[in-house]
């Protein structure tokens, strides 16, 4: 492991004063298991790239990194260093402590910014032994992951942690709940979407109504209960079809299920997809129908193309869609009542056209890349008093 550490300083003027004064960018040290495609590697790597270089220099620690799709994602605006730590129980491991230990007590970061479990468990230690003051964990999912094991290491580590982000307001609540922390140390910054990307163009397909997810095939995204959702319509409508967008380790036995359905080529498994604006382009009604959700980067996506949506509530999805009128929200597990409102979006493309326009101007005032980027580092100057 290795990393150049520059210090940077830019001017300001003091509004009390009117002098020029310089001041050092706030160091932002982002702790991350892997990179991958997923939404919260996705949220971390917009942020890389927007944050303002004058306000925040971020560098970004791989736990591992040493995979073919996290070299890939690898942002080039930032310094990227890879531990190649695979097991935290391991001499590796401990190798790699050391060598993180000497770079934050050179570099100095204000604040060591970390995601998921493992990365946790290493980072933690390593940030308070390095005298770092702010050490936050970012949790997005409402915990539907986090076993007795973890619940049992995050009690011990949670005295070195100064504070948790999430995106909604559900997820504060189960950090609460699950961590036993105060309220005001968990913080809630909500996800930006790259509008430009999801300029809203129309590539559909005339007589045809086309509904799509994108998800990882994963038991938690549910798309086994959408599937059964999607026999009891393509029964009632030959005019629609399926596709979900996305690849994960329930493949198999969605394949399986598939059969037995006998859904054949009116739902189809696209396996994961690298055009997703493309993919959304085509569609006429987005879905989403897991069992849990922080705030989902599928739904801000669809809604950015101009998309009505279809969702569980779960997590910020009817704060996303019911308010803005972009969709409807049933409520999770409910499948009957899943299938009575897409019934009611494919017979109606008025709505739709109503709940498209509404769900793109909704991102379009409040969850640009650029507020999200302004929420970040908002958070920063006054976590570190440089507001």
């Amino acid at each position: 492991m290795s990393a150049t550490i520059t210090e940077q300083r830019h001017t300001r003027t003091s509004p009390s004063t009117g002098w020029t004064v310089m001041q050092q960018p706030i160091r932002v040290a982002f702790v991350i298991d892997d990179l991958s495609a997923a939404g919260t590697e996705t949220q971390l790597l917009a942020l890389l790239r927007t944050l303002d270089r004058t306000v925040v220099e971020p560098t970004l620690i791989l736990l591992n990194g040493e995979g073919a799709e996290s070299r890939s994602l690898e942002p080039t605006t930032c310094p990227v260093i890879r531990l190649g730590v695979k097991k935290l129980a391991s001499g590796k491991a401990l190798g790699a402590a050391r060598q993180l230990l000497q770079l934050w007590k050179q570099s100095k970061p204000d604040v060591v910014q970390i995601y998921f479990h493992d990365s946790a468990y290493f980072a933690l230690p390593v940030a308070k032994l390095a005298g770092v003051k702010q050490v936050l964990r970012v949790r997005n999912n409402l915990g539907y992951n986090q076993t007795k094991k973890h619940q049992r290491l995050s009690r011990v580590i949670r005295p070195w942690v100064s504070g948790f982000l999430t995106n909604t307001e559900a997820g504060r609540e189960a950090i609460v709940q699950l961590d036993g922390l105060p309220a005001e140390r968990v913080h809630v910054i909500e996800n930006g979407v790259d509008l430009e990307r999801f300029a809203v163009s129309s590539q559909r397909e005339p007589g045809l109504v086309t509904i799509g997810c994108v998800a990882n095939l994963r038991t938690v995204k549910n798309i086994d209960g959408l599937m059964r959702v999607t026999k009891g319509i393509l029964d009632k409508r030959p005019d629609v079809r399926f596709e979900v967008a996305g690849e994960g380790d329930q493949r198999p036995a969605l394949e399986v299920l598939h059969r037995e359905l006998n859904l054949g080529e009116r739902f189809v498994l696209r396996g994961a997809i690298s055009d997703i604006p493309n993919f959304l382009a085509k569609l006429d009604i987005a879905v989403l129908s897991s069992h849990s959700e922080g705030m989902s980067n599928a739904v801000l996506e669809a809604m950015a193309a101009g998309l009505p949506v279809v969702a569980t509530d779960v997590g910020a999805n009817a704060k996303l869609l019911q308010a803005s009128g972009a969709g409807r929200v049933v409520p999770a597990g409910d499948m009957n009542q899943f299938e009575s409102a897409l019934l009611e979006l494919i017979d109606d493309p008025d709505t739709r056209a109503v709940m498209g326009q509404a769900a793109r101007e909704c991102v379009e005032q409040q969850f640009s890349r650029e507020a999200m980027r302004q929420r970040f580092e908002q958070f920063y100057r006054t976590l570190t008093g440089r507001a």
